[in-house]
């Protein structure tokens, strides 16, 4: 059974491994192989070697590193099909979603071949007599990202793009569920000419992410999981002296107004909700229908558009979604719509039942909606990861507003509407990180960025673009003088001053 390493100077490394952890192909349910699960040695390992390296890729100047963003985006197009492949046979996700995951990346690495005009800074001539004043966007040394099983190629590619670009070394801990493809991405990286100690993977569980946090070494940590160990990274890193961005979960809104396209609104909840079998932080899992005819209407597409939904094995090039990521997760989201049950929600679909013919064994849950859902409700305030979508019926606009604006995660919330005033009302009052205005999931291009509110992020920079260009570097200031031989007097104990 194949044995997934870590990658360490430029090499996979599988020896020495004493403790490895199943890796599960989710629509047939066996196991396909074992990664390795690192320890502090390990992670010690990858940042010696990263540190001792990482003054010389500083060095190098930004049009040379920006050179080898466009050859990993080449070699990364190359092999698009057999990357897409691998991740959906690991992950469970279908092949067109694959294809989505490593695109939505590979534009950050598209942003990062920018890095020269990025990373200028300012300049200020004559701030006082022959004084000049200018700043520096310089990097921080050895930094890590932790990233989360359900985007093995995109989350990864938003952390490793802007930290190697700006010069950095760069240290990957992916989820152990699905860590074949970040293992690739950093092959096809030294193939694209990085150096090879500057991009380091180290698998593993909790005992990687404490060496992490623990490394003195390690300046910065991005993250994306669970709020819970999102917020505990943040605090724990913060504690240590490092500069953190922690990305946490969601339960992300969809308000539809009176006048709302339905047709259009059905159709992008469908695939907001179900896609990646909702495993997506982005997901839309709770639809709020503005008025009870809304909600009927609404109700009655819901369920004639789940009953065309083609739950299939994510190699199946007709199926809108796959299996759950294992049986774990499946047995969690099933135990999330019992609880939806039991706390008094309608249960309109279930999809706990379902079975694919010929993948009995796979992590399968078919489409499941509730209406009736309160915000008392354990499963409404609760993140459920699955492909389960919850109705809560509001009675006016105001009460819309309210819902997003007051749950426990700001991540996402979109509305659906054809008035202009409305819709700006909304963006301008909810209290939510990222909107969007007919736009089911409203992830910014890569040259904005991306973070949400509340619980669902801990850190004040958000993630690729220029806030994450910030979030990896370091201003340095300069204020300089050439003495032309003229002055007199000696002033070097006054606070300078540019009178």
């Amino acid at each position: 059974m194949e044995l997934i390493p870590h990658f360490l100077s430029g090499e996979r490394v599988p020896h020495g491994q004493t403790r490895t952890g199943p890796v599960f192909n989710p629509s047939t349910g066996m196991q396909s192989g074992r990664v390795a699960l690192g320890n502090a040695d390990d992670l010690n390992r990858a940042v010696m070697a990263a540190k001792t390296a990482q003054p010389r890729w500083a060095a190098v100047n930004p049009q040379r590193r920006a050179r080898v963003m466009f050859r990993f985006k080449e070699l990364i197009e190359r092999d698009m099909e057999a990357l897409a492949r691998l991740l959906s046979v690991e992950h469970g996700k279908v092949i067109a979603d694959s294809r989505g995951d490593i695109l939505r990346g590979l534009e950050v690495i598209e942003f990062c071949a920018g890095i020269p005009h990025a990373l200028k800074g300012e300049y200020t001539q004559g701030a006082g007599p022959g004084i000049d004043v200018y700043s520096m966007r310089v990097p921080l040394g050895v930094v890590a990202g932790i990233t989360p099983f359900n985007f093995p190629a995109m989350i990864p590619m938003w952390m490793m793009g802007p930290a190697l670009a700006a010069g950095n070394a760069f240290i990957l801990k992916p989820s152990e569920r699905a860590p074949s493809v970040p293992v690739r991405l950093a092959e096809l990286l030294i193939e694209a000419g990085l150096p090879q100690d500057i991009m380091q993977v180290v698998n593993g569980d909790k005992e990687v992410v404490d060496a992490i946090i623990n490394h003195p070494d390690i300046a910065a940590i991005s993250f994306v999981g669970s709020s819970d160990i999102a917020h505990s990274v943040y605090a724990r890193g913060t504690a240590a002296g490092k500069r953190v961005q922690a990305m946490g979960g969601a339960k992300n809104h969809g308000i539809i107004m009176p006048d709302a396209d339905l047709d259009q609104a059905v159709s992008d909840i469908i695939g907001a909700a179900y896609g990646s079998a909702g495993e997506r932080c982005m997901a839309l899992p709770v639809v709020v229908p503005v008025g009870e005819e809304t909600a009927d209407r609404l109700r009655g597409r819901l369920v004639e558009a789940i009953s065309g939904l083609r739950v299939g094995s994510a190699l199946d090039p007709e199926a809108h979604y796959g299996p759950l990521i294992t049986a774990h997760h499946k047995a969690r989201v099933e135990h999330y719509i019992q609880m939806g049950v039991d706390e008094g929600a309608e249960l309109v679909v279930d999809g706990r039942d379902f079975e694919l013919q010929g993948y009995e064994q796979g992590f399968f849950v078919g489409p499941t909606l509730f209406d009736h859902v309160t915000t008392k409700m354990q499963t409404y305030t609760d993140e459920i990861f699955g492909p389960v979508l919850q109705i809560v019926r509001a009675k006016t606009f105001e009460e819309a507003v309210a819902l997003p604006s007051a749950h426990q995660y700001g991540n996402g919330v979109a509305i659906f509407t054809r008035n202009g005033h409305a819709a700006r009302e909304f963006i301008q009052r909810v209290d939510v990180g990222m909107v969007g205005v007919n736009v089911p999931v409203p992830v910014p291009v890569a040259y904005h960025s991306f973070g949400g509110w509340k619980r669902s992020a801990f850190g004040d920079m958000n993630q690729y673009g220029m806030e994450g260009l910030r979030f990896f570097t370091k201003t340095k200031l300069v204020t300089q003088r050439w003495p032309d031989g003229s002055a007199t007097g000696n002033n070097a104990f006054l606070i300078p001053t540019m009178a």
